[in-house]
């Protein structure tokens, strides 16, 4: 009976937790993190935004490194429109050092990232956002004064091989918005590494 009950309690402890952070249709809150050029970027910087495309990504893992090229197309294609890439590093350094902020200059240099690459160093923000793997999109439209949720999740279904996926989620999303509709789905599986969180 005992050990039924701390098995549930964790499970309880475990939903919580998943369930922290946002979900479509919740108001984003703005965030100001040490960019790769030395300055320091919030969103409201961004005056004539219609939105942004929120990756959290890092230099380390596969899957971050497999889309790098497609979030530089995705900053290319839509920055223009109005919906700029912010890129956020989330994790802990000590953790994970190829992630630390020095590389993520070298890298961002490498790869011509043309979209701002932060350090999300308290590691609050990926917190609040909710976000739990690199990559993890969160795909922000402003509505009256307040940038709203509207799609989380995978860029795409083919994290392997860009040219073979059938379904471009952040793409169809942005496209969904400007002609005046809500994304579907506006919701998917963010597939990549874990965030990299120091134990205290």
């Amino acid at each position: 009976m005992k050990n039924s009950l701390v098995i549930l309690f964790l499970s309880f402890l475990s939903l919580n937790l998943i369930a922290q952070g946002y979900s479509v249709g919740d108001k984003a809150a703005d965030f100001k993190l040490l960019n790769v050029d030395g300055n320091y970027v919030q969103l409201s910087d961004y005056e004539d935004a219609k939105g942004f495309i929120v990756i959290f990504t890092c230099n380390h893992c596969p899957y971050s490194i497999a889309y790098e090229d497609r979030i530089n197309d995705l900053n290319r294609m839509f920055a223009h429109e109005g919906y700029p890439v912010i890129a956020i590093n989330p994790n802990d350094s000590v953790v994970q050092p190829q992630d630390s902020y020095s590389k993520m200059i070298v890298r961002a240099r490498e790869k011509s990232f043309g979209f701002p690459y932060l350090l999300d160093a308290t590691q609050e923000v990926f917190r609040e956002y909710g976000a739990t793997r690199t990559p993890h999109v969160y795909l922000l439209n402003r509505e009256e004064e307040s940038l709203v949720v509207r799609y989380i999740g995978a860029i795409d279904n083919n994290y392997e091989d860009a040219a073979k996926a059938t379904e471009k989620y952040v793409e169809s999303a942005i496209n969904s918005l400007k002609a005046g509709e809500k994304p579907e789905p506006d919701f998917t599986k963010a597939i990549g590494c874990t965030i990299k969180v120091r134990k205290s």
